[in-house]
């Protein structure tokens, strides 16, 4: 007997902080106005996609004591764009990264609480922590930690806002639904929290929301960032494109789970992917090399290489030779605030690596940036794209994938338009929303329920 066919979860990320938009196509739009969030969050409900998704960025990234000026600078606040898409969806599940690092237990789980109840329940945090000075800098404390302090802090952060949401519990609430107030007893929002990050205690002042808590991402790759979301994590971002890389990340998040008491189900692995479709699979990677060769300009391949080498390489030229000098692996670094500098912890491994590639393939600086950083996951037919994300699914090497278009705000627009419907005559992806909260597009119980099974077990 052939086992059920898994359901594919679907979200949308609003690009924003990072380098894959095409800025100069007519039809880039602007990263700050309301009518860009708007179009995006309508259309990924149209397609009955679980939730949007939005980065974070704490402070303009600089590039050799200047504002990096090649991708998005700034970004407005995450809870105020959840808010109002809020307004304007009815289904969508609205995420937003919010740093544990920076801020503090009671502010974050009342905002979040509080977008939950105007969202009717479609609240989502990804939990990221701090990993630099830089950063840092912008906030009271300096806000830099050392590694094996951040996700100490982060798990003790999430304990911290979970006991918050849950001093509101249902027992204690009683709605009047003659006046639409709420009676509560003397210990509705009561809170005490002793450890060794906060020492807090009050009474928390946003009842119970519609999720009970907001649904937990966790972005982190590393071992210690792979065991906090087996063990408080409803979902987790990967960063792996090939089924091979996929299902091995896949086995080894998902075999974590049991040791904290849970079943496979209660975690999802979701991939980040890009994607260009075209009418036929020739057209489509046709295409894909355009896209690639936008989004990687000179200016954009030599500081990129830059990341690596760190020293000013302005007067090479993007379309010659690799450099035949070593990266500068002194401590202070060209870029600052780029995830891009912790990627390439060997940088002179890295250049022996890039040096030999490229005499390999005659490649260019400007080809090498484009081959090692820029490929896009699905490219295809919109019938190849639909085939290839069921397979990975159904494979096990994800459980559906967070979208990231290359052209903001309308680049989803012909994912929803083609793509979409396949996965629907596959049987795969739902035609309407089965639930209003976030929880059920996800197929994620209410931590009310959780809790009540594991008392009676």
């Amino acid at each position: 007997m052939s086992k059920p066919l898994k359901q594919i979860h679907l979200a949308a990320h609003f690009p924003g902080v990072n380098n894959t938009t095409v800025w100069s196509d007519p039809a880039a739009g602007s990263h700050i106005e309301f009518s860009s969030f708007a179009h995006f969050a309508r259309t990924a409900e149209r397609a009955r996609f679980d939730f949007l998704f939005l980065a974070e960025g704490l402070r303009l990234r600089e590039h050799a004591g200047k504002i990096y000026d090649l991708d998005v600078v700034g970004r407005p606040d995450t809870f105020t764009v959840l808010a109002a898409l809020a307004a304007v969806t009815e289904h969508l599940g609205l995420t937003g990264t919010i740093n544990s690092t920076f801020n503090e237990p009671y502010e974050v789980a009342r905002q979040f609480a509080s977008l939950d109840h105007l969202s009717g329940g479609r609240s989502a945090w990804n939990v990221v922590t701090s990993w630099d000075a830089f950063t840092g800098e912008n906030f009271r404390r300096g806000g830099f930690l050392p590694q094996e302090e951040r996700y100490s802090r982060a798990k003790e952060f999430l304990a911290t806002a979970n006991e918050l949401f849950d001093s509101w519990r249902g027992d204690e609430i009683v709605a009047d639904q003659a006046t639409g107030t709420f009676l509560r007893d003397a210990r509705a929002g009561a809170f005490v929290h002793r450890g060794k990050h906060f020492d807090i205690h009050g009474r928390f002042n946003v009842p119970r929301s519609p999720q009970g808590r907001p649904v937990i991402f966790q972005a982190g790759d590393s071992d210690e960032g792979r065991e906090f979301a087996a063990a408080d994590a409803d979902a987790i971002f990967s960063r792996y494109a090939t089924l091979e890389e996929g299902r091995a990340f896949y086995e080894d998040v998902k075999n974590r789970l049991a040791r904290y008491g849970r079943r496979r189900e209660d975690l999802l692995i979701l991939p980040a992917a890009t994607f260009v479709l075209a009418d036929t699979d020739a057209e489509a990677e046709e295409l894909a090399r355009e896209v690639r060769r936008q989004q990687v300009s000179g200016a954009t391949a030599i500081r990129h290489l830059e990341f690596v080498w760190n020293r000013d390489l302005s007067a090479y030229d993007p379309d010659g030779p690799l450099p035949d000098i070593d990266p500068d692996v002194g401590e202070h670094h060209i870029a600052r605030g780029r995830a891009q500098v912790r990627m390439y912890r060997d940088p002179l491994a890295t250049a022996r690596e890039w040096r030999e590639l490229a005499a390999a393939r005659n490649w260019s600086i400007r080809d090498l940036v484009i081959h090692t950083g820029n490929r896009q996951t699905f490219v295809g037919s919109p019938a190849t794209v639909a085939r290839t994300i069921d397979d990975f699914v159904q494979a096990d090497a994800a459980d559906g994938f967070i979208l990231v278009p290359h052209i903001t705000p309308g680049g989803l627009d012909v994912f929803a338009d083609t793509v979409v419907p396949l996965l629907q005559e596959r049987g795969v992806f739902r035609t309407e929303y089965q639930g209003p909260t976030l929880r059920d597009h996800l197929g994620l119980a209410h931590p009310d329920a959780v809790r009540e099974v594991r008392a009676a077990s």
